[in-house]
């Protein structure tokens, strides 16, 4: 039976609650897969889509950004914020949501919570290109910063690139014994360090992530040998990176969007003209990947837009005949569209 158009005028809101439940019903480890697969699938129709990088708002406490894009059939956005001293005060560094629209009529068609789905794309991202750039058969990774991310990436490396241990370090212990506990279970291998140095013993795949915002040196020139790849998703905004320049320079370079990158990434250390190469043409075979297994890799991941709207995209698809989502009263939508004065004035009390 065809909608109603008061019918066509509820948005599904998936809350933080709705997701949750939408994650346990279907399985993490699957859930993640499936959003690497949509991630994978939307990559290789890269040219389809609207780029731009992102809109941000910044100030001395943190940022708050925009995130659109389309295919052309549907856009999206995420609205972000990055506030690394919010910890001190309870609060989530990072927290956001998101909308998909139909771009025919401009109506939207999904809102939905995205603190947890942000970590959800960030991690199956990270593990995406771990697949096709890390070392074959790499089983060890080392997490360097065991914050709000860690277990997403850990358990992400786990379901997607087939990592069998994951050693983590963090400058607060409390965080390393934290993530320890929550990966109690899962059938990691779980090894926690006392410094960085350690953690990477045995690595073939390196994560980064730490919060602070500013230039931050976690991993040292000398700490970084032959072979492994390196997945930097700790330095997202100006201001912030966690590689010494060397590193760099000895590695190939992954990106998602350069102009958003060299702005945000760990690449704002170098010149302008520093050789990339965009992720998406690895996957489409436009470019090369790991060729050598004495290559450092090292995926300069920042988020990019694409990849909020695979994840949107999954949950539009898998919460259809669920009950985890709330139909919201979002848009005036009157009987008739000139009349929306009539609207108002028949609704009073």
């Amino acid at each position: 039976m065809p909608l109603t158009p008061s019918e066509k005028a509820l948005v599904p809101f998936v809350s933080v609650d709705h997701m949750m439940q939408l994650v346990h019903h279907i399985g993490l480890a699957d859930m993640l897969r499936g959003i690497a697969d949509n991630i994978e699938e939307d990559f290789r129709r890269w040219p389809l889509f609207d780029k731009t990088p992102r809109v941000a708002s910044h100030s001395e406490q943190g940022v708050i950004e925009l995130m659109p894009t389309s295919d052309g059939d549907v856009y999206g956005f995420k609205y972000v914020n990055g506030h690394p001293s919010n910890t001190r005060d309870g609060l989530q560094t990072v927290t956001a949501f998101g909308l998909l629209a139909d771009v025919a009529t401009g109506y939207p068609v999904l809102l939905t919570e995205m603190t947890l789905l942000t970590a959800l794309r960030t991690a199956a991202t990270s593990a995406l290109a771990a697949r096709v750039l890390a070392p074959k058969n790499s089983k060890v990774m080392a997490m360097i910063g065991s914050g709000a991310q860690s277990e997403f990436q850990s358990l992400a490396m786990q379901a997607i690139a087939g990592i069998e241990e994951v050693r983590l370090y963090d400058i607060d212990p409390a965080a390393t014994t934290k993530c320890a506990a929550n990966l109690k279970g899962t059938g990691l291998r779980v090894v926690e360090c006392t410094t960085a140095e350690e953690a990477i013993l045995s690595a073939q795949i390196i994560t980064t992530c730490t919060a602070d915002k500013q230039y931050a040196t976690i991993l040292t020139d000398n700490m970084i040998g032959a072979g492994v790849h390196i997945n930097a998703i700790g330095g997202d905004c100006p201001g912030k990176t966690e590689l010494a320049p060397a590193i760099l320079h000895r590695a190939d370079i992954f990106v998602e969007f350069p102009e958003q990158t060299r702005i945000e990434g760990e690449i704002q250390q170098l010149d302008d003209d520093h050789p990339v190469t965009e992720f998406w043409e690895v996957l489409t075979g436009a470019a090369t990947g790991r060729i050598d297994p004495a290559q450092i890799t090292l995926f300069d991941s920042v988020g990019f837009a694409i990849e909020d709207f695979s994840a949107l995209r999954y949950v539009r698809t898998h919460i259809e005949g669920t009950p985890f989502y709330h139909p919201l009263d979002l848009l005036a939508d009157p009987d008739d569209p000139r009349d929306l004065y009539g609207m108002l004035a028949r609704a009073k009390p």
